[in-house]
C-alpha cells in the first residue's frame, strides 16, 4: 500500500486522531467535514469542497494521507486561503472566472517573492481552470500551493508558454 513506512508528522496525526473511531485511520465524509469545520474554521460548503478536492481516490473517505495533503497545502492558513478566494470572487458565484483569477494572480508572489509575468498568469489559469473555464475553491487551494513552491525565474520576454 502506498505510504506504508512513511511517518505522519505528530501535529497532523494529533488533529486527525481526534476524529477517528476504533483506531481506524480514515474518516467518513461527515466526520472529515466536521474535522475541517471544527479545526480550520471552514463553513459546511467550504469543508465539503475541501473534502472533495483532497479525497484523491474519490471513495468518500479521507485517509490520514489525504488529510496530510490537505494540511500541507492549507495548514493553519485555511481561513486565509478561503478569505482570499472570497475576496477575488467578485460576483459571489463560488468560482473564479478567468478575469477574477487573472486579477488575483497579479497580486500574488511566487516562492522567490517576485510577481508573476502575464504569460505565467495565463499558464496557471489555463492549467487550473476546470472544463467550464472557472476555478473553484479546491483548485484555488492547489494553485496557491503550486505558487508557494514555484521558484522559477521569470521567462524571457520572447518565449511563449504553451499548455
Amino acid at each position: 500500500m502506498a505510504g506504508r513506512g512513511r511517518k505522519i508528522p505528530k501535529e497532523i496525526s494529533d488533529i486527525f486522531d481526534k476524529y477517528i473511531h476504533n483506531n481506524v485511520r480514515h474518516l467518513k465524509q461527515d466526520d472529515a467535514i466536521n474535522l475541517l469545520e471544527t479545526e480550520f474554521g471552514l463553513d459546511k460548503e467550504q469543508a465539503k469542497t475541501m473534502f472533495e478536492t483532497f479525497d484523491r481516490d474519490k471513495n468518500g473517505i479521507m485517509s490520514i494521507w489525504e488529510f496530510q495533503q490537505f494540511y500541507i497545502c492549507m495548514g493553519d492558513n485555511a481561513q486565509e486561503v478561503v478569505n482570499k478566494f472570497q475576496e477575488l470572487d467578485q460576483d459571489g458565484s463560488g468560482k473564479l472566472d478567468v478575469n477574477e483569477a487573472r486579477a488575483g494572480l497579479k497580486t500574488l508572489k511566487t516562492a522567490t517573492g517576485r510577481s508573476l509575468e502575464d504569460k505565467e498568469i495565463d499558464f496557471f489559469v489555463q492549467t487550473t481552470a476546470g472544463e467550464d473555464g472557472t476555478i473553484d475553491l479546491g483548485s484555488f487551494t492547489s494553485l496557491l500551493y503550486r505558487l508557494k513552491l514555484y521558484n522559477s525565474p521569470a521567462p524571457p520576454k520572447d518565449v511563449k508558454i504553451h499548455v
